[in-house]
């Protein structure tokens, strides 16, 4: 495994908002994360990124208890994270938003810059433009870009597919299906059928408990009718 997550819980302003979840995030492999709305999912991966601090549990990184670790570690240490909302620069242009990553991490690889614009051609068109008059699938695109030029060892993708138009939701699945073998990838997203194509493994929150788990081949309809249709 490359990541494991053991009994993790996290609290909120006094709410219990992760009650002991557990599970692992094997390598080279997509795992989706997966529940309703307000069952822990964005606080899951906030937590795996250090920007929530658990006050129970451990994440360990290959052999590396990283639960006390800032998040600038475990960037370096191979985590990325595309949050739900993108969260660009909007003032800076496509290049100066990949370059952060670079320098940041200190990590410069024409390779992976080249694989990120094979991915997303749109952004070495639109080099020179500001973020924020980027389209929605454009920024997120970016975003994903921006993540993958740290060179991770986990991609972790908060609702990707959220707002953007179909196209760019092929090209974005295209994407993943490219990356996965050479990372492993962990995604919380909505869209069943685009969660269904890409993984391998899901993991189901509820009142964030972990409720469901196993290969995506056991994300059955009766699964998703007890745990994910609203």
């Amino acid at each position: 495994m490359l990541l494991s997550i053991k009994d993790i819980d996290v609290s909120i302003a006094g709410s219990r908002i992760l009650r002991g979840v557990t599970f692992d995030i094997p390598r080279n492999k997509v795992l989706c994360l997966m529940g309703r709305n307000g069952v822990g999912k964005t606080t899951t991966l906030k937590t795996l990124m250090g920007l929530r601090k658990p006050s129970g549990g451990a994440i360990t990184l290959e052999d590396n208890d990283i639960t006390s670790w800032r998040s600038e570690r475990r960037v370096l240490n191979g985590l990325a994270y595309v949050p739900q909302g993108r969260d660009i620069f909007p003032t800076l242009t496509v290049w100066e938003n990949l370059k952060i990553s670079q320098v940041a991490t200190g990590k410069y690889d024409s390779a992976v810059l080249d694989r990120v614009f094979t991915l997303f051609p749109v952004l070495k068109e639109m080099l020179g433009r500001k973020g924020g008059v980027l389209s929605g699938g454009q920024q997120q695109q970016l975003a994903i870009g921006r993540a993958l030029l740290t060179q991770p060892r986990l991609l972790i993708l908060d609702e990707p597919t959220e707002g953007i138009q179909p196209n760019i939701i092929d090209q974005i699945g295209d994407a993943i299906k490219s990356l996965k073998g050479d990372m492993s990838i962990l995604l919380v997203e909505q869209y069943l059928d685009f969660a269904k194509d890409l993984g391998d493994y899901f993991v189901i929150l509820n009142r964030g408990s972990v409720v469901a788990n196993g290969e995506i081949a056991g994300l059955t309809q009766d699964v998703v009718a007890e745990h994910l249709t609203v």
